[in-house]
């Protein structure tokens, strides 16, 4: 019975193994990437919150970080009291013009009186009740009056021109200081630290505390929830591939073991490149090959760098 028992174990262990040595026959390999940014800061100061952790998922537009921008927001408002001590330097052109205003409206009613009493002094004058002389001084104080009203009419025209040309002149300075409060607030929001994509931190490059300086790397993120497999195929290989063929992808998955993804091809170069030595196509013999991008849906297990097999 010993003798018996041990080569059916033998033959049972050997069935097993060569069941879980049954890998699929693939056409092409490479390696999952996906497109990583690294995200930089935008101005010069203290990181005084930076709270996020490697591994940490982050959504777009999110507010992760802040750098000191105080010097900057004294900056601003500098400028601001700068306009406003401009807009204190115009003149109200209403009190000046009032004033001569009033004058031409007693200029005008003292006109019309003297224009009824010539009325009445010419009306006397025909009944020998009034004096010629009386009649000229009327006429000359009348003559007087319509000079006075002209010169207040100019007055008025000229002081309201220069008034308006004097605040022209103070508000063409305004328009440049407002841009450059405009500018100042434009630093003054690059203090902000905002999450350009929704994906997961990869790599912190920066501490909180710690000064950074304008294009100092902060961290690297990339959205993993779908890779691309960066695989090469041979030239007789290339006419079997198209655009938007759905393809198999399987992984290590243990040592004799394997999972299987659905993929999609959305990229395949049109120049050839000499075999990656770390990439082992069907055919080895062949130097040349095509590089194609195949887009997998992650379940968690994959990883950047991780080696995959295609079959179409």
């Amino acid at each position: 019975m010993r003798n018996l028992t041990f080569p059916v174990l033998l033959v049972i262990t050997a069935l097993a193994t060569s069941c879980h040595d049954n890998r699929p026959d693939t056409d092409a390999s490479g390696v999952f990437e996906s497109d990583e940014v690294i995200v930089s800061a935008e101005q010069t100061g203290k990181l005084l919150s930076f709270p996020i952790k490697e591994g940490d998922t982050l959504r777009k537009g999110t507010l992760v970080g802040n750098i000191d921008v105080s010097n900057v927001i004294l900056q601003k408002e500098q400028m601001q009291a700068s306009i406003q001590a401009l807009r204190q330097k115009t003149t109200n052109p209403r009190p000046q013009m009032e004033l001569v205003r009033r004058q031409l409206e007693v200029q005008e009613s003292q006109l019309a009186q003297q224009q009824r009493e010539k009325i009445r002094t010419e009306n006397l004058l025909k009944a020998d009740a009034a004096t010629q002389k009386q009649l000229d001084d009327i006429n000359s104080q009348i003559d007087q009056l319509n000079k006075q009203i002209a010169v207040s009419r100019q007055q008025i025209a000229l002081d309201n021109s220069n008034i308006a040309t004097q605040n022209r002149t103070i508000f063409s300075e305004q328009d440049p200081m407002e841009k450059s409060v405009a500018t100042i607030q434009d630093q003054i929001n690059k203090g902000q630290i905002i999450n350009p994509l929704t994906g997961t931190v990869l790599t912190k490059y920066a501490l909180e505390g710690e000064m950074t300086t304008t294009g100092k790397a902060l961290y690297k993120i990339a959205n993993i929830d779908t890779l691309t497999l960066r695989a090469y195929i041979t030239g007789a290989q290339l006419t079997a591939v198209k655009l938007n063929q759905s393809v198999k992808v399987y992984t290590d998955d243990g040592a004799k073991n394997y999972r299987q993804y659905a993929g999609q091809v959305y990229w395949i170069s049109d120049k050839s490149e000499f075999t990656p030595k770390t990439i082992q196509t069907k055919d080895e013999r062949a130097n040349l090959v095509y590089a194609i991008k195949i887009r997998v849906k992650n379940d968690g297990f994959l990883k950047i760098g991780m080696y995959g097999e295609v079959k179409f």
